[in-house]
């Protein structure tokens, strides 16, 4: 995708998105066969529902419609939420998934990787619970963003979520 195109394509989808008390993520064009492919991707601190992607859909469609920001050729329109595992970029991200197991590769080697649990995020870096190994109790660590390569949120099977614990 052109930086042109992706300019404008953020400056026409922005505006839908927020309206919806969104943030726009990511928008990815992209090649299947002779279609395009746009995938539009949208997040919140409350998450998103079917429903809201489904009318943003309509919304963006409308407007795409109205203008040649995708040229001439069919495009299927995509828009959906990240999934569950998604990479932490942003600050947003972080505060997003507090409560939730990360994978964390640090920066300062580039080989060191932590899986720890994010308790609490501010404008510097994370608050973590590193699980114990071997009976041993969790142990706290401080991280801060610019000690973090990239990181993703752990996919956990037998986690109780917040309205299990708050029973």
């Amino acid at each position: 995708m052109s930086t042109t195109q992706s300019e404008r394509l953020r400056g026409l989808l922005e505006p839908l998105v927020s309206a919806q008390q969104l943030d726009l993520e990511e928008i990815e064009v992209s090649r299947a066969g002779r279609r395009g492919v746009l995938r539009v991707i949208v997040d919140s601190d409350e998450g998103v529902e079917l429903d809201t992607c489904a009318e943003l859909s309509r919304e963006i469609s409308q407007k795409l419609d109205e203008t040649d920001v995708m040229g001439e050729g069919e495009y299927v329109l995509e828009v959906s939420s990240p999934g569950a595992e998604r990479p932490l970029s942003e600050p947003r991200h972080y505060v997003r998934a507090t409560g939730r197991l990360a994978r964390f590769h640090l920066a300062a080697d580039g080989s060191g990787e932590l899986v720890a649990r994010i308790l609490a995020v501010d404008e510097d870096g994370l608050d973590l619970e590193v699980p114990g190994v071997k009976g041993r109790k969790p142990t706290s660590r401080r991280l801060a963003f610019d000690e973090i390569a990239k990181a993703r949120v752990e996919i956990e099977f037998n986690r109780k979520d917040k309205k299990e614990e708050e029973a």
